[in-house]
Parts: structure tokens; sequence; C-alpha cells
């Protein structure tokens, strides 16, 4: 007598669920990841017990070099105390971070240009539009465009290079508000745009009006978080302060000092 067939039952799975929840997973670490910027120094910053955190958004980070160690164990000073911007703006992508670097990029043009009437620098769109989709920025304005027309690669390799002569805003310890430094310039016009944004809004890129918006304001003139200095923890504070002083010469009295966490053996 013959023995009963036993049905094969099939091991095909039906994956298309789960691929479909790994695609819906996928898009919204995309979607709410925020990338880090490209810093061109590498600091250390100090350590304290305070747990604020610095905001996402709305923010304008001031990268303050360090000395640089050489191989025979010194320390490279002609690196130390460059300064650099990088500007994050909200959430709500109609105020984006790059569209508030290209309004930024303009404005400084045009104050650069109303302290230095001989020697003025123009942006081209596709300058502009380069400069928008810088994370961190850092170098004299004269150079700026040429560095604008540089691809990606050319530009991080300048960076990369650190050379003392080429990066780093011009900074000085100028308190006279008729005659600003580059520092000061970069720091007046994001004022200046924050201002502009509260009070009136903006415009698209097809020109159409934008509604006010005051975080920006808010952040850099109100709550004293839209603004973070972060320095190498064995910067002088000589060098820093020239930093600080140039803040509060534009009447930027509230910051915050950026910091790594204490641990418990620290």
């Amino acid at each position: 007598m013959g023995k009963p067939k036993v049905k094969r039952k099939s091991t095909l799975i039906d994956m298309t669920a789960m691929s479909d929840v790994t695609v819906l997973l996928l898009t919204f670490f995309m979607l709410t990841s925020t990338f880090l910027a490209k810093e061109p120094a590498t600091v250390i910053t100090p350590s304290s017990v305070s747990e604020i955190k610095v905001p996402m958004e709305n923010l304008v980070t001031i990268l303050v070099s360090g000395a640089e160690a050489k191989s025979d164990g010194s320390l490279n000073r002609a690196v130390e105390g460059k300064v650099f911007i990088g500007l994050t703006g909200d959430t709500d992508s109609t105020y984006s971070s790059e569209k508030m670097r290209k309004d930024l990029l303009v404005e400084a043009q045009n104050r650069y240009n109303d302290m230095h009437p001989d020697a003025k620098v123009n942006f081209t769109p596709s300058q502009i539009s380069a400069f928008s989709k810088l994370g961190m920025f850092g170098m004299p304005m004269k150079d700026l465009p040429a560095f604008l027309d540089l691809p990606t690669t050319e530009q991080d390799k300048i960076m990369k290079e650190f050379d003392p002569n080429k990066v780093g805003i011009p900074i000085n310890d100028n308190r006279d508000v008729t005659k600003l430094n580059e520092f000061q310039i970069w720091m007046d016009a994001m004022q200046r745009v924050a201002q502009e944004y509260k009070n009136n809004g903006s415009t698209d890129g097809r020109g159409e009006p934008l509604e006010p918006n005051d975080k920006l304001y808010k952040a850099l003139k109100q709550t004293g978080e839209g603004i973070a200095v972060k320095a190498d923890k064995d910067t002088p504070y000589s060098t820093i302060h020239y930093v600080l002083d140039n803040l509060q010469t534009l009447k930027l009295n509230k910051f915050t000092l950026m910091t790594a966490l204490k641990s418990e053996n620290d």
C-alpha cells in the first residue's frame, strides 16, 4: 500500500510589506537627519558641566582655530586664531540655510562695498549659489569670488592645506562702528538680514513674497541661542577675546561658548 503524498508548502515569503516599511524608515531618517557641516579646523572644546544643547536651527557658529602640532612636538602658532563662520537656517524650507546664506552674502557684499568704495567686490548668481552650499566659510572678502568659482574638491583642498595667508576672516580689535573690520561686516550683515526677515519677510526664488519670520532675530538679539563660539581648549583667551569684543562692539552681547560635557572622571 503506497504512502499518501504530503503536500509541500511553499517557502516563498511575500516581502512587499517589509520593503515598504524599510523605504518608509529610510525616507524618515533622510528627512530628519542633520548633516554635520565640514569644519576647516579641528578643535577640542573645553569641558564643562553645562548640559544646555546648542540649537540646530537659526544658528551662527563662529569657529576659532587653535595652534597646530608639528612633527617635532612644537606648536605652529601661525594657524591659531583664524576665524570662520557657519550659518544654519530654519527648519521651515521657506527660510532654509541656503536661502539665508544667499541673503547674507548679498548683504555682506553691500556692507563691504560701503566700507571699501575703492575696492568693491561683486558676486555673480553662480557664486552666490555656490556660497549657499558652504556649511562654513572663512577668507578675506576680496578672495571669496575666486574661491567660489572653484570646484568643491579644490575648495576643500584649500581649506585642508590651511595656509594662514589664505584662510580666516580678517579680524582686529576695532571698536569703531563706522569702520567695521571684515568679521564685523559679516556679523552686522547677519543682524540686518534677521531684522529684514522680522520686519518685512523676504522673497522666494521666484520673487514671490514670504511671510515675516522673527526666529533668527530672536535667536541673535534676545535669547542668546543664535551665536555659538567654538574654540580649542588650549587657545589663549587673548585670541578668543578678539571675537567676543567684536561681537559686543556690534551689541551682540548674548552668545554661547561651546563646550564638551565633563564626565565623572574629569
